[in-house]
């Protein structure tokens, strides 16, 4: 019997994510660390840097099978896959794709925790950079904004998009 592959979200160390990331790749593993630009301020100056998206977060497309995980938990600075009491819970395929495609965007990008939201309508954006993205639409403000939810992190991605680009995913696709 094979076992299919699904990504999970691993917790590093602090500011270990780079690290932790570079060394699952260097397994031959599949892994995606979402980053973010952030303003730096120096002495000096001002320098734009990549940070991860997720602060102490990565995720790694592996097998639910205690080998693997334990190959993945022997890499320097990772501490534990997300889960409950049963094992790590994959992070649907969907939601990974999503945080691609508004990673690869040139949006600014803006995260939260997810209790501080309410339930909204099943979105996902028809044109633009960020095309295929669902999401859960919020609010307006004067333009759209749509939030992507990473529920399994306790937090979520959101990015100001025009209200035309946005189209509410019926209940029976959703």
């Amino acid at each position: 019997m094979t076992q299919d592959f699904h990504w999970f979200a691993l917790l590093t160390r602090s500011n270990f994510e780079q690290v932790v990331f570079d060394q699952i790749v260097q397994k031959k593993m599949a892994a995606f660390l979402p980053k973010t630009k952030k303003i730096s301020r120096r002495k000096d100056r001002k320098k734009v840097i990549d940070v991860p998206l997720f602060p102490g977060y990565l995720f790694v497309k592996a097998r639910f099978d205690p080998a693997c995980q334990l190959l993945i938990l022997k890499t320097q600075g990772a501490v534990r896959f997300l889960g409950n009491q049963q094992g790590p819970v994959p992070v649907p395929d969907i939601q990974i794709h999503s945080l691609k495609i508004l990673t690869a965007a040139d949006q600014d990008l803006i995260t939260g925790s997810c209790s501080k939201l309410t339930q909204g309508d099943p979105v996902m954006v028809m044109e633009g950079p960020m095309t295929g993205a669902r999401g859960e639409f919020i609010q307006y403000r004067g333009r759209g904004r749509i939030i992507i939810k990473i529920p399994l992190l306790g937090q979520f991605v959101g990015v100001e998009i025009d209200e035309t680009q946005v189209e509410k995913i019926p209940d029976s696709l959703s």
